[in-house]
């Protein structure tokens, strides 16, 4: 039987439920950055042509400077972490895994439909999502202990200090990264899969050739190149979840965790809370293993006055 996959996102049916038109509302129920990298000008060839080796040696290359990649471990670019999460389990022989919840629910159903067994006891593989989502989490590197590690770093940019990034060359971890959180260009579908060349290259195997398209070679290359934007992006999304922090918490939600560009709180009735806020055009994440979780992401720098109206 196949898992439920409940995500973030929904906002067809939010519209549907609760009316207004698409525009009118404020999709805070992912944990995407509101300010996208300006993507600048695109050369036709981008468009026009199957991406060539040379474009994708650029974005590799910036990906390696970006993230401290070590050397001896390799990079693969493919079209979003999610992509990448459904082909993992393929890698090994299906075993135990270890998955601990609540977390990020697409790994588990990649390991299932790949026939695995989801079981804490003397795993062979183990995930962790690191800062998990939805609760932020940190993981410690002590508690990486399985012979072979998933560490999902999707939210990760926005405190690299905590990466464990330096652990690709051990030749057990793969470290996951995702370009459209942080950059704030989840249509354009790009990620990354780092770890040993020999997972990597099976990995490359199995998402075929040209999985990359050329406007997002393009993109993602320009914008791992500048550091000064995400060095601002990280103090501006601190500032935008602090505010975010003393308007939940003066309407009496409690800070559970997060990072920030997500936040988790405990509210009385999540599902409540919920109605409420869509009555004033705001989509809201809330969970079905929990009655009093709520976790908003961040608005636009112009629709904080909406926001705060719907509280």
């Amino acid at each position: 039987m196949s898992r439920h996959r409940d995500h973030g996102g929904g906002l067809d049916a939010a519209v549907a439920r609760f009316g207004g038109e698409k525009s009118d509302w404020i999709d805070l129920s992912t944990g995407i950055n509101p300010t996208a990298y300006l993507i600048g000008e695109m050369p036709p060839s981008a468009w026009e042509t199957l991406p060539d080796a040379a474009a994708q040696d650029s974005l590799i290359q910036a990906a390696r400077a970006y993230w401290n990649v070590p050397r001896g471990a390799s990079i693969l670019a493919a079209p979003g972490a999610s992509a990448l999460i459904a082909r993992l389990p393929a890698l090994w022989p299906k075993a135990r895994v270890e998955i601990r919840t609540p977390t990020y629910n697409e790994h588990a159903a990649a390991f299932e439909a790949h026939g695995w067994t989801l079981d804490g006891t003397d795993p062979s593989v183990q995930v962790a999502v690191h800062p998990n989502n939805p609760d932020g989490r940190l993981w410690r590197a002590d508690e990486l202990t399985a012979p072979i590690t998933i560490i999902d770093e999707s939210f990760c940019d926005v405190m690299p200090e905590k990466s464990h990034i330096e652990r690709v060359t051990d030749g057990r971890t793969i470290v996951l990264k995702s370009f459209g959180k942080f950059w704030g260009l989840a249509g354009l579908r790009l990620g990354f899969a780092i770890g040993a060349p020999e997972w990597i290259n099976r990995l490359s195997t199995l998402t075929g050739p040209w999985a990359v398209s050329g406007p997002a070679l393009a993109i993602g290359t320009r914008a791992l190149n500048d550091p000064d934007w995400a060095l601002q992006t990280r103090i501006n999304l601190a500032q935008s979840s602090a505010r975010m922090d003393d308007l939940m918490q003066n309407k009496g939600a409690k800070l559970i965790g997060g990072t920030d560009l997500f936040r988790l709180y405990e509210v009385d009735n999540a599902r409540a809370f919920q109605d409420h806020l869509a009555k004033g055009r705001v989509w809201s994440r809330i969970f079905p293993y929990s009655d009093t979780w709520v976790r908003l992401g961040l608005p636009a720098p112009d629709r904080w006055d909406q926001f705060e109206a719907a509280l």
